[in-house]
Parts: structure tokens; C-alpha cells; sequence
């Protein structure tokens, strides 16, 4: 008997370790076939133990795969083998490439604890076969496309913690069942297109810590019960349709640090118990029905740093006691009904970076003590009843960025000190008050300042021509004053609409129609006003080269070019080989290219309009097929005169020396040909068009949009060839999306190189005088410099930036008259769109991951595109900063 059971034993233990043994084999096997449909970088290479492989952990003493960790390995392909690893606990494929469906077979995953699937393009139905792993803590599925209602299946997972399913395109409700989830502590369902109401047993049997619906179709109440039991830490329900009021037993949950309930249409006020939540950091609840008085216990919250309750029914006046919180950084108030003064309490706030109380009828006056607040950037009062005269310590507000007292009851004079402010930026708006007396010469020291408003007020005597130091101005009105004079010769002020300068009887000059006078000196000026403002003209408005020097040779050269049209239109194409021109000069610069290009039919290619590919600012590009069979891209230039001939030697240095630079990211000549009075430069032919065709047609053909590591590659590329110009001492004319050509892998390329070495053979320079750019990219300051510049490029550069970003056109009559892509971008925060709302949704809601570098991206874009030249970041610096983003 003894001998038997000894069998048995060791019969028993052989079984046990050869199934081991089986197991192991089995995990390896899987591995291997993993490994060959997904491409995991770091797997089989010279190392069999797949336990030491990169993102595998194994149990310590079965040695089966109980971990794998799989994310951000640009991965794509099937993963439905990875459910052949039955004794895996945690499954991590977030921030993926993959595709199709998520696979049912995950369900056969018993041992799951942990399975996050967020960042990718899974699409489909949220498998029902997943309610079938019952030790499953965490579900992540955020951040795909996932259709169709949250499956009921999903209500077995009784051990589940984590629940989040944000960014996809689920409909339906929520189900009743989550509440049931006893060991809930985060949901997360944000950014999805969920109707019905808010489950009302959500947190009544669990630990519910952090609840975020944000961006749905939620209509109700807010449910009592998430705060019943007090554990609730952050509450995001924005942008829903949620009704009723705001519960009080909101008091309950003492380590609550934010409340983000906007955009709906709650009712009521704001309960008093919200006076109990010491940890209170963020309290959002603008754009609701809110009503009755701010309540003073928010001075109870001593961390909070925002509180905003902007475009509501409140009333009264703002609690004094709101002065004791020392960490508020932002007090948004406006659009509601509250009077009275400005609390002087509040200026003891020391941390307060904005405040914003307009759009209200505070009927008081502006304390001299407004700059205590001395890191204070946003003064936002426009749109009440404020009387009295503006305080002379303003100009102690140091940092302010943007000041806004527009349509008050003001009186007194604009205080010179507010030149001071040398930071002021974004606007100074004293409009629709009852300002007299001048304007100060002090505030053309205000040399950042975009946009000034001062239109209806008493205000008299001249504009100063001190008033030309504000040189990044874009904006500015006068109108409605008692102002007498000329207007100052300068650009910002001739390129205004003449309404900015309307309703003073006395001015006289640019933009206005009266003249100033009939002396010769008059004269003379008017005349050089007449000539800037075509200049500017044609800059802002008509994105066309701009030659001062029209000679009679470019009306030849117009002539011909009508007689060549009329040529074909007559047949008489036919006959370019019986009149071939004469070719004055011409070279192919690659050897092993010479052979193969035929100079005369390059030139046959040019006269033919059904080979036109682009037509840019300052050449016209041809498809040329070559006898042998090679394709190029011929590039006429526009209006060249015959001082070509005579500086040819010139241009063909320059032609070689450009053909020789060393960069990926530029479009290089390999050849030319002189004839005539006509300059042809040859290229290679890209295939994949130009930057601006991939963004604004892909828009409507979906199928062609270019995914966003697609345009952050194109973005970093371009930034890059860009760079090296500026390295090599070259400044761009003329950068814009129409001027990046992409190749057969969509790798990008800078074109129109050549142009600031040809415009002006002779010096191999050219000024904004001589060209303009292309209309929606042209820097501000070339209005009046007259001369381009590398910060000027860089501008140019971060419009194309935008473009990349936002799928807009540089120039679109959807922003509204005078505004551009830079301007509409920069104007969201003041019509309430976050930086999420300007990016492309198409990109930006596809994953996480994107948006946030999306979001770096226009940070940079910003940057670039700040008004003043000397704020902008160099290439070598916006080439560092794209690329930080893309190897995150």
C-alpha cells in the first residue's frame, strides 16, 4: 500500500511538472507568434528566456507570462493571439496604432486584473464577452471609436475600481448597474455622445472618488447619492444639458478639490455647505441659471485658487470676505447681475492673476489701491457702471497683459502712467466712456500693444505722433472723440478702416478722405501716404508680388505672354518647334541627369496650361514629362527683366551654390534654362503635392486626411529645412504651406529658395518693397519694416504651424472682417473657446495622447506667431521644441 501511494506521489509530481513544463512551451510559442504578427521592437533577439524580454513579466516561481506591457510601441496588427496567455494578469496596450475591433477572445482572460486598451483606434462594439473576467480591477477603453451602448454583460465585473470609457462615440445611458459597483472609486466617461440621466444610486454603495461626464447629452439632476457617503474627491459634469440644483449635501465630501459643473442649466444657489470642503482647489460653474447671492462661505475654502461663476443670474455685491483667500489665482464674475463697489478686501488676494467683472452693474469707483495685487495680468471691468476717474496708480499694475474698461461711466483724463505698463499686450479698451482732454504721449512707449480703443469719449487735440512707438499695434479706433489734425504717417494707423477715425470733425489725412491742407509740404506727405498705403495694400490684401519697378520691358514681357495665349488659343502651338526660342543659357548640375533631360522640352512643357501644377506668388511650376521618361517640376519665374541677362554669371553661382546644400528638407535645383527674358529653374517632381492641397482638400476627402504623427513629422521637417536656411545665412521670401512640397513618403520639402537670390541678381537681396509673400502669412511688422527678416520667417513658419493644427485656411471670412488664422487663434480665450475647441477634432478627440501634443504644439505655434518679432523663438529653438514633442 505504502509502495503504491509512493507511485502515486511521484506519478503525480512528474504529471505536474511536465504540464508545467507544457505551459511554458505553450507561452512561448504564443510569444513567438505574437511577436511575428505585431513587430515588438527588443523580442527573440539572441535571447531565449521571454522572460527578461522588454515589457513581459513572469510569475516568480511557474514562469508564465502574467504581465505584459505593450504600450506606446506604435504597434498595430492583430492582438487577438495575446488571449492564448491564460495566466496573465495585467495587459497593457494603450497608446497603439491598432485597429478594427477589440478582440472578444480577451474574455477567455480569466486571471485579468488589469487591461487598459486606451489610445489607439479600436473600434466597434464594446465586446459583451468582457463581462466575463470577474477579477478585473481596472478597464480602461478611452480615447477610440468605439460605438453603440456600454454592454450589460459588463455588470459581472464585481471587483472593478476603475471604469473608464471617455473620448469614444458610445451612446445610449448609463446603466443603473454602476451604481451597484461596490468597489467603484473612478468613472470616467467624458467626451461621448450618453444621454439620459445621471444613475441615482451612483456612489450610494461605493467609495466613489472621482466621477467625470463631461461632453455628453446628460439631462437630470445631479444625484445626492455621489455625495453621500462623502468620499467624492473630483466632480466634472461640463457641457451636458443637466438640470435642477446644485445638492447641499455637496458639504459632505471634505476632500473635494474640484467642481467643474458649466455649461448647463442648473438652477438655484450655490449651497452654503460648500463652505465645509477645506480642500476645495477649482469651483467651475459658469454658464447656468445660478441665482441669489455669492455665498460668503467660499472663504472658507482657504486652498481654492479658481473660482468661476461668470454668466449667471447672481446678484448683490461680491462678499468681502473672499479677500481671506490668499491662494486665489482667478475670480471670474462676469455676466451676472452684481453691483455695488469693488471690494478692497479682494486687493489683498496677493496670488490674483485675473479678474474679471465685466458684464455686470457695479456702480462704484476703481480703488486706488487696484495694483496691491501685484502678479494681477487680467483687469477685465468693460460693461458696467463704474464712475469716477481712472487712478494714476495703474500704472504700478506692472504685469498686466490685458486691461479692459470699456463702456463705463469714467470721467477725468487717461492717465499718462499707464505707459508704464510695459507688458500690456493683448488690449487697452477705454471706449464708450466720458474720457476728455489728450491723449497721453506716454502711450506709445506701450510698444507690445496689439489692440487700442478709445472710441467714444470727449478726448481732444491731436493724435501724437509719439503714438508711433506702439509698434505691434493691429488695431486701433479713435473714433468718436473730439480729436483735431492730421493722423501720423504711420501704417498701423493708414491700414485701419477709415470708421476708426470717423465722428472727429477736426482730423484730416489717411485713411480718412479729407486732406490736410494744399501746401506743397502737404502735398508731398499725402503723396508718400498714397504710395505707403498701396504698399500695404498689396501685403495685406493681395497676397501678389509687389515689383516698384514696372518698366516697360515687363509690359514686353506681358505682351508676349498674351500673344502666347492667344497662340494657342489659335492652334498655332504646334508650330513652338518651327519658332523654338533661343535658349541664352542652360545646365543640368546632376551628371548622371544630363542625359536624360532635354532642354527644349522643358521649355515646350512651360507653354502648355494643362501642365500647370501650382501657381504661387512668385513662379508658376510645370509638369514636364521628358522624352527618356523622367518627370520634373519646372518652376517659371514671374516678371523677370532683362537684367538677368546681364547678372547671369550671378545666378548661375547662386543656382549651383543652392543646388550643392546639403539638407533633406529642401527643395534643390538640379538645372535651368535662360531664354528670352525668361527664367525656368528645374526640380524634381514630388508626387504628393504641396502641404496646403494635403490639409484643405483631405477635408473634403476624408480618406486622404493625413493622421497627426503624419503632420507633426511634416511640421518638424519643414521647421527643420527652415533652420539650416537661417544657419546658412538665407531668409526666406515667401513661406507657406503652398511652398511645402511632399515627396513619395510624404517627407517634406521648402521650396521657393532660390527666389531671395533671383529677385535681385545684382545683390542677391530683396526688401519687402520688391516682394510681399503670400497673404495670410506676411508678419505684421513688414508693413512697416519694409524688409524680411528671420523673425519674420518665423512667424510665417508658425502660421503654417496653425494651418497644421486647425485645418483652417490662413485667411477665411468665417473668422470675420480684418481677422486672420493668427488673429482668431489667438482671440479664442475671448470668445470662450478653450485651446481643445481651436485644434482639428477630427485629430485632437482621436486619442489622449494626441491632444496633449497637439496642445504643446500650439503652444509653440503661439509663440511664433507673437506680435512682437523680438519674442519669437529662433528656428534652431521651435526645431528643439517640435521634437522634444515628438519623442515624448
Amino acid at each position: 500500500m505504502a509502495i503504491l501511494f509512493f507511485f502515486s506521489v511521484l506519478l503525480a509530481g512528474f504529471l505536474s511538472k511536465s504540464q508545467l513544463v507544457g505551459a511554458q512551451l505553450h507561452d512561448q510559442t504564443t510569444l513567438l507568434a505574437i511577436n511575428k504578427e505585431l513587430g515588438v521592437p527588443g523580442w527573440g533577439i539572441n535571447n531565449s528566456d521571454y522572460c527578461s524580454w522588454p515589457g513581459i513579466g513572469c510569475g516568480s516561481n511557474l514562469s508564465m507570462v502574467e504581465r505584459l506591457d505593450l504600450s506606446r510601441r506604435n504597434l498595430q496588427g492583430n492582438a487577438t493571439l495575446i488571449s492564448e496567455l491564460k495566466a496573465l494578469k495585467w495587459l497593457d496596450l494603450s497608446n497603439n496604432d491598432f485597429h478594427g475591433s477589440i478582440p472578444s477572445a480577451f474574455g477567455n482572460l480569466s486571471e485579468l486584473e488589469f487591461l487598459d486598451l486606451s489610445l489607439n483606434k479600436f473600434g466597434g462594439l464594446v465586446p459583451r464577452e468582457l463581462g466575463s473576467l470577474r477579477n478585473l480591477r481596472t478597464l480602461n477603453l478611452s480615447n477610440n471609436v468605439l460605438v453603440g451602448e456600454i454592454p450589460d454583460e459588463l455588470q459581472s465585473l464585481e471587483m472593478l475600481q476603475a471604469f473608464q470609457i471617455s473620448s469614444n462615440k458610445l451612446s445610449g445611458s448609463i446603466p443603473l448597474w454602476v451604481g451597484n459597483l461596490t468597489n467603484l472609486r473612478i468613472f470616467a466617461a467624458y467626451e461621448n455622445d450618453l444621454g439620459g440621466s445621471i444613475p441615482d444610486n451612483l456612489g450610494s454603495f461605493s467609495e466613489l472618488q472621482s466621477l467625470n461626464l463631461h461632453s455628453n447629452q446628460l439631462e437630470g439632476q445631479i444625484p445626492k447619492s455621489i455625495f453621500v457617503l462623502g468620499k467624492l474627491e473630483v466632480l466634472v459634469l461640463t457641457q451636458n444639458k443637466l438640470f435642477g440644483y446644485l445638492p447641499e449635501e455637496i458639504g459632505k465630501c471634505k476632500g473635494l478639490s474640484s467642481v467643474r459643473i458649466g455649461n448647463n442649466n442648473l438652477v438655484g444657489m450655490i449651497p452654503k455647505s460648500i463652505g465645509n470642503i477645506s480642500s476645495l482647489t477649482y469651483f467651475e460653474a459658469d454658464s447656468n441659471k445660478l441665482s441669489g447671492e455669492i455665498v460668503p462661505e467660499f472663504a472658507q475654502c482657504s486652498n481654492l485658487s479658481l473660482l468661476n461663476l461668470a454668466s449667471n443670474g447672481f446678484s448683490g455685491t461680491i462678499p468681502p470676505e473672499l479677500g481671506q483667500l490668499m491662494s486665489l489665482q482667478e475670480l471670474i464674475l462676469s455676466g451676472n447681475s452684481l453691483f455695488g463697489d469693488i471690494p478692497k478686501s479682494i486687493l489683498g488676494c496677493k496670488s490674483l492673476n485675473k479678474l474679471d467683472l465685466s458684464n455686470n452693474r457695479f456702480n462704484g469707483t476703481i480703488p486706488n489701491e487696484i495694483c496691491n495685487m501685484s502678479r494681477l495680468q487680467y483687469l477685465l471691468l468693460n460693461q458696467n457702471s463704474i464712475k469716477g476717474e481712472i487712478p494714476h496708480e495703474i500704472g504700478n499694475c506692472l504685469k498686466l497683459l490685458e486691461l479692459q474698461m470699456g463702456s463705463n461711466y469714467l470721467t477725468g483724463t487717461i492717465p499718462p502712467e499707464i505707459g508704464h505698463i510695459k507688458n500690456l499686450q493683448i488690449a487697452l479698451n477705454l471706449s464708450f466712456n466720458h474720457l476728455h482732454g489728450p491723449l497721453p504721449l506716454e502711450l506709445g512707449k506701450l510698444d507690445k500693444l496689439v489692440s487700442l480703443d478709445v472710441c467714444n469719449n470727449r478726448l481732444s487735440g491731436n493724435i501724437p505722433s509719439a503714438l508711433k512707438g506702439l509698434l505691434s499695434l493691429i488695431e486701433v479706433n479713435f473714433s468718436n472723440n473730439l480729436l483735431t489734425g492730421p493722423i501720423p504717417n504711420f501704417v498701423p494707423f493708414q491700414k485701419s478702416p477709415n470708421s476708426s477715425f470717423l465722428g472727429n470733425k477736426g482730423l484730416c489725412g489717411v485713411p480718412l478722405t479729407s486732406s490736410c491742407g494744399g501746401s506743397s509740404g502737404s502735398e508731398h506727405e499725402n503723396d508718400h501716404h498714397k504710395v505707403s498705403y498701396k504698399i500695404i495694400l498689396a501685403v495685406i490684401g493681395s497676397g501678389l508680388a509687389v515689383f516698384v519697378s514696372v518698366t516697360v520691358v515687363v509690359l514686353l514681357f506681358m505682351i508676349r505672354e498674351r500673344q502666347e495665349k492667344a497662340a494657342k488659343a489659335t492652334g498655332v502651338e504646334d508650330d513652338v518647334d518651327n519658332n523654338r526660342p533661343t535658349i541664352i543659357a542652360g545646365n543640368v548640375f546632376v551628371e548622371n541627369l544630363r542625359q536624360a533631360i532635354d532642354l527644349d522640352a522643358v521649355i515646350k512643357a512651360t507653354l502648355k496650361d494643362s501642365n500647370k501644377l501650382i501657381i504661387g506668388t512668385f513662379s508658376t511650376v510645370y509638369k514636364a514629362v521628358m522624352p527618356s521618361g523622367l518627370i520634373l517640376s519646372v518652376k517659371r519665374l514671374k516678371s523677370m527683366d532683362r537684367t538677368i541677362i546681364h547678372h547671369q554669371n550671378k545666378m548661375i553661382r547662386e543656382l549651383e551654390r543652392l543646388s550643392k546644400l546639403c539638407h533633406d528638407n529642401l527643395v534643390r535645383p538640379i538645372g535651368f534654362v535662360i531664354y528670352e527674358d525668361v527664367a525656368l529653374l528645374l526640380h524634381h517632381y514630388l508626387p504628393n503635392g504641396t502641404l496646403a492641397q494635403l490639409l484643405h482638400e483631405s477635408a473634403k476627402q476624408p480618406e486622404y486626411d493625413p493622421d497627426w504623427p503624419t503632420r507633426l513629422s511634416i511640421a518638424v521637417g519643414v521647421a527643420e529645412g527652415l533652420a539650416f536656411l537661417h544657419h546658412v545665412a538665407i531668409i526666406h521670401l515667401d513661406i507657406s504651406s503652398g511652398n511645402v512640397l511632399l515627396d513619395a513618403d510624404f517627407k517634406p520639402l521648402l521650396g521657393e529658395i532660390e527666389i531671395s537670390k533671383l529677385l535681385d541678381p545684382s545683390r542677391g537681396t530683396a526688401s519687402i518693397s520688391a516682394v510681399a509673400g503670400s497673404f495670410g502669412y506676411i508678419p505684421p511688422e513688414y508693413a512697416y519694416t519694409m524688409q524680411v527678416t528671420a523673425p519674420g520667417n518665423v512667424y510665417s513658419y508658425g502660421v503654417v504651424l496653425l494651418e497644421i493644427l486647425t485645418t483652417r485656411l490662413p485667411v477665411d471670412e468665417e473668422f470675420g472682417e480684418g481677422v486672420d488664422l493668427v488673429k482668431w487663434v489667438h482671440s479664442a480665450p475671448a470668445r470662450g473657446e478653450t485651446p481643445e475647441q481651436i485644434l482639428d477634432a477630427r485629430l485632437s478627440t482621436v486619442s489622449f495622447a494626441w491632444r496633449k501634443e497637439m496642445l504643446a504644439a500650439l503652444k509653440v505655434a503661439l509663440l511664433c506667431t507673437d506680435s512682437t518679432p523680438a519674442k519669437r523663438p529662433k528656428m534652431k529653438k521651435v526645431v528643439e521644441m517640435l521634437q522634444e514633442i515628438k519623442h515624448k
